[in-house]
């Protein structure tokens, strides 16, 4: 870890833009960068960072003995005041740049995607005004990703490089903040720091409105996304399949996800027409969900014919309290409605009219007794499936739309491209789980803001070591590494595996009196120096005279 924080300068860019409090007994650069390694591999409470500290070697950790009573929470909080006070943007356009020269990081695809981060609290004074002449994000109900709409929440706004999924621009926004109008400062965002314009940026739905897309495509950049089914195009291109013979080639072909299953096969075609705003729109289709949307029309289908039977029964009730044409009529539709299927089924109500007759009066009857004619009206409801229009929608089974600018890539290309997006899905889980960042349990804006910065920073110490390791594992020609409980293999080892590895590497040290102290290196295991091997990290700094001070942990 500590290696590659060097290898960043993130402790000397701490040093440098970070100006300390008078009142601190730490500098803020240093009590930040023990925060930031904490969040690497143990997430401990900011109350528990000096525990944490003394439990490790001192030397990398930049800290005198003496100051680990100093690590508290009150102290990591002004810590936190100090970044947020710093010019936080050169800093991390200065980290960047020192990424792409120490790990030849290349920014020709970025992929941009956000997540809700939930807060506990009311957070009052997270209102969105300035803190000391900086803006700052409100704490707001939202569209909780985390189905947690009880909660409050922020935005965090991820971009990572499609080479190895490395962070390198965020943002934090307020909670309550929709994608469209993100687009455009965080591309401009990237511009700046990737020096250059024509990256090809990679969103989901939300960078189809009309002002991103034409923003990018102004300036020299290049984006693909999806275009959403609400948009019209979407739509045309469907009704058009079911009239039409569409050419569809094979861009990429994938073994099943499970033995047995068959292969994964997508298709791609050129649309006959492009988006509203002249953009090149490129049909992809898939066999696995051609096999989805028909099993989906098929259990919909199902599911409206029982809801009808079931409505008859209803009708059929002496006790239904459905009584006019109006009430059947709603009661129907809302059983279409609930099972989606409208489209499909076309459904009569009928009336049939019962005579019966009943005694005027109570009593026995006889030859003299009364009789008045009753009529009793009961609908029923029959269903008549429109297979026409289930066939038409079958013609774009396994059927979405890609919109981009980019008019030299292949098909092939720009479905690889859009299929690599998940990955980013990785980083926000890599957020929220290992490092716990939500809920957050900071009540002051200016340190929410300046703890997202510490977060980023370990996702991108993160991202780095997978990055090397997974690259060393291709050098070696290694399909897994036995990082699991009981040496299981790991085929997709993650950076938490590989700290977890050296959790059991200590510094030794013997105290034998008379100022005499020997001190003993970590005994590294074969997986252990295989995995420094991997992520080019020298052993030596095992060494004991690179691992000074007190017997402890090294992480």
């Amino acid at each position: 870890m500590d290696g590659f924080l060097d290898r960043c300068g993130v402790d000397g860019l701490l040093a440098t833009y970070v100006a300390s409090d008078a009142r601190m007994t730490v500098p803020a650069g240093v009590a930040l960068g023990v925060l930031i390694r904490n969040l690497c591999v143990a997430r401990e409470p900011l109350y528990a960072l000096g525990r944490w500290a003394s439990g490790h070697v001192s030397g990398p950790l930049g800290i005198e003995p003496e100051w680990f009573g100093a690590l508290n929470d009150d102290k990591i909080g002004r810590s936190l005041d100090c970044l947020f006070d710093a010019d936080r943007a050169s800093m991390l356009s200065a980290l960047i740049a020192r990424v792409i020269d120490q790990f030849d990081l290349h920014l020709d695809e970025l992929h941009n995607d956000s997540t809700s981060i939930k807060l506990s609290g009311t957070y009052g004074a997270a209102d969105g005004s300035r803190h000391r002449g900086k803006p700052t994000p409100a704490v707001r109900h939202g569209h909780s990703k985390d189905h947690r709409p009880d909660l409050k929440q922020l935005v965090w706004i991820l971009t990572v490089s499609a080479d190895g999924a490395v962070p390198v621009c965020f943002r934090l926004a307020d909670g309550n903040t929709a994608d469209d109008p993100t687009h455009v400062p965080t591309w401009d965002q990237l511009r700046l720091l990737a020096g250059r314009s024509d990256f090809l940026y990679v969103a989901d739905c939300k960078l189809t409105s009309r002002a991103a897309m034409e923003h990018i495509d102004k300036l020299g950049g290049r984006f693909v996304t999806v275009l959403p089914k609400t948009r019209s195009e979407d739509g045309a291109f469907r009704t058009w399949l079911g009239t039409h013979e569409a050419t569809w080639s094979e861009v990429a072909r994938h073994p099943g996800r499970r033995d047995g299953d068959p292969e994964e096969v997508w298709w791609a075609t050129q649309a006959p027409w492009p988006s509203a705003e002249g953009f090149r729109v490129l049909w992809l289709r898939s066999s696995s969900k051609i096999a989805r949307d028909a099993e989906h029309r098929a259990q919909q289908i199902r599911a409206g014919t029982d809801a009808i039977e079931q409505l008859n029964v209803r009708l059929a009730s002496p006790r239904c309290k459905l009584i006019t044409r109006a009430q059947v009529h709603q009661a129907l539709s809302d059983a279409l409605a609930a099972t989606g299927v409208e489209r499909f089924i076309e459904a009569t109500v009928a009336e049939t009219t019962e005579v019966r007759h009943r005694q005027a009066k109570p009593g026995r009857p006889g030859k003299n007794t009364d009789y008045r004619r009753v009529e009793t009206t009961r609908s029923s409801v029959t269903a008549t499936i429109r297979h026409d229009r289930a066939r038409a929608e079958a013609a774009s089974d396994g059927c979405w739309p890609l919109v981009t600018n980019e008019r030299d890539l292949s098909a092939a290309a720009l479905f690889a491209s859009y299929r690599w997006q998940p990955n980013l899905e990785c980083r926000h889980r890599l957020l929220k789980g290992p490092l716990h960042v939500a809920p957050v349990w900071l009540n002051s804006p200016s340190r929410i803001e300046a703890f997202g910065f510490c977060c980023y920073v370990t996702l991108l110490v993160h991202a780095l070591v997978e990055r090397q390791l997974r690259r060393g594992m291709t050098r070696e020609g290694l399909d897994a590494l036995p990082l699991y409980p009981e040496d299981r293999d790991c085929s997709a080892p993650t950076a938490a595996r590989v700290f977890d590895a050296f959790a059991d590497a200590f510094l030794v040290t013997f105290d034998r009196g008379g100022g005499q102290v020997d001190t003993f290196a970590p005994d590294l295991t074969p997986l252990q120096r295989q995995l420094l091997d991997l992520i080019g990290v020298p052993t030596a700094d095992y060494e004991p005279d690179r691992l000074t001070r007190s017997a402890t942990k090294w992480p």
